[in-house]
């Protein structure tokens, strides 16, 4: 049978109606006192239960993986609380949910803990030119230079294999079907797999099978926690987001990375590509050698519209298909596509911003039906 967008897929255990996925996007809403999620959050991802599964935000495993204000945390009891709302109202809607587990190693500032402790990575090799959102004593997000980074010691990154698998268990606490662990986009994992950044000498640097070992030991603490089917990692290989600087030999690298989270039994690998090019050649030859290496469910993200989704499947390039930011300004996204609607522009300048405009105040068709009458 060949593969349609709104076609049901078997996610291990987990029945999805149809291969749209809400891809994770921060939106930074969490309440300042607790770094939860509020009551907004759970209508945001209410609003949009019709995906054939969400991924929420990316989501702090403790309060050194913080890099940004307002982003909602997955370690306290109060976020775990905020966090059970959100699937409640989101399961209510007949959704089904992953929480995305995030640090963001060296991407980060002094001011975003209450200790005052330095952003960690793999080195003290920090970023020259990117911003990150702080309150700094202000009620909007401010941009401010990243802080250096401190290089993390051999027992610390042993820890924060187990902060992953701690806040794996309270995601499921909080109710979520699954998680996914950040492995892209510049941030910890991906500072650790890129050979200009680590230049450790222990046994999580030096050649490509240690330099994924972290990333590799925390897929199998987070496995163990909520068994392997529950569990997708997010990669995005050519990537340079965060002043990464692209693999000098992505084949090998990521195809190996593939390789092994094949054996561990990893649910799904979720590939994104930064520049929506790639992605959408099915005679690419890193999207043909992740497919050969990784033998289960496969996530394509990256500049996708219906056309380019239902191509991407018919050439069996992967089996779900993540969408951004359409997301953001259309809470039945699933609907317009099925039926060919015109999409809501979204607002850039309210993605970050706080409050309801421009999180939960975008119409759906019915809703823009009932204001045109």
């Amino acid at each position: 049978m060949s593969k349609k967008l709104f076609s049901r897929y078997s996610l291990g255990a987990l029945a999805l109606p149809n291969r749209v996925v809400m891809a994770p996007m921060n939106r930074n809403r969490a309440s300042d006192s607790h770094l939860a999620p509020t009551t907004m959050t759970a209508r945001y991802y209410a609003q949009r239960a019709s995906a054939g599964l969400i991924i929420a935000e990316g989501t702090p495993v403790s309060p050194q993986a913080r890099g940004c204000a307002r982003t909602p945390g997955i370690y306290s009891a109060a976020q775990i609380a905020g966090w059970q709302n959100v699937t409640r109202a989101v399961h209510r809607e007949g959704g089904r949910i992953y929480l995305q587990l995030w640090h963001v190693g060296r991407v980060g500032h002094c001011s975003l803990r209450a200790d005052g402790s330095p952003p960690v990575g793999p080195s003290t090799i920090g970023l020259h030119n990117d911003r990150v959102p702080i309150l700094a004593g202000s009620r909007d997000p401010v941009l401010v230079p990243c802080d250096p980074p401190r290089a993390l010691t051999t027992d610390e990154v042993k820890e924060i294999v187990g902060d992953f698998a701690r806040a794996a268990g309270n995601a499921m606490a909080a109710g979520f079907d699954g998680v996914e662990i950040h492995a892209a986009n510049g941030y910890l994992f991906d500072q650790f797999r890129c050979p200009y950044l680590n230049d450790r000498s222990d046994e999580y640097g030096g050649a490509t099978r240690e330099r994924w070992r972290f990333l590799l030991d925390t897929a199998a603490a987070v496995a163990d926690t909520v068994g392997k089917e529950r569990v997708g990692v997010r990669i995005s290989p050519l990537g340079t987001a965060h002043e990464m600087q692209s693999d000098p030999a992505p084949l090998f690298t990521y195809g190996y990375l593939a390789c092994q989270l094949d054996r561990l039994g990893i649910g799904y690998l979720h590939v994104y590509d930064q520049s929506g090019s790639w992605m959408h050649d099915p005679q690419s030859e890193l999207l043909q050698h992740l497919r050969a290496c990784y033998s289960k469910t496969m996530i394509l993200c990256g500049g996708f519209d219906r056309q380019r989704a239902e191509a991407a499947l018919q050439a069996d390039s992967g089996d779900l298909i993540a969408f951004g930011k359409h997301f953001i300004a259309n809470p039945d996204l699933v609907e317009r596509l099925q039926i060919g609607a015109s999409l809501n522009p979204w607002d850039s300048a309210t993605i970050y911003k706080g409050g309801a405009r421009g999180y939960i105040d975008y119409p759906s068709l019915e809703e823009e039906a009932v204001s045109e009458t």
